[in-house]
């Protein structure tokens, strides 16, 4: 009876983590497509985007190479990847070598759409 119990919570926990992943996800999706649609470049909306898009693409990283994570070690390694490219190509927005916001909303959505 406990052990069920014990697993019943630890799996509503992991569906409440993947829904908080998503609800960041979807933050990281409005703010860039905000960004990518402003009319001459306002700053503040762009420069959000990306400190708030990099932030939690750095988190990711990071808990993916935690020993604790239970992802397969080839999905973790997958998703850190991704994770790089995000911040590279956030950071070419950034240094004007890029405008190409859209291909890491498609990216980002993929992933989020993952974790349904």
């Amino acid at each position: 009876m406990y052990h069920s119990c014990y697993e019943e919570n630890m799996q509503s926990s992991m569906v409440e983590a993947r829904k908080r992943e998503r609800l960041i996800l979807d933050r990281s999706i409005s703010l860039l497509s905000e960004a990518r649609d402003c009319k001459g470049g306002v700053h503040n909306i762009i420069h959000e985007a990306l400190f708030y898009t990099t932030r939690v693409w750095v988190f990711f990283i990071e808990d993916l190479q935690g020993d604790d994570n239970k992802l397969s070690e080839d999905l973790r390694a997958q998703l850190i990847s991704i994770g790089f490219w995000i911040l590279k190509e956030c950071e070419r927005i950034r240094r004007h070598e890029s405008t190409d916001y859209q291909s890491i909303i498609d990216v980002i959505s993929m992933v989020r759409d993952g974790l349904k």
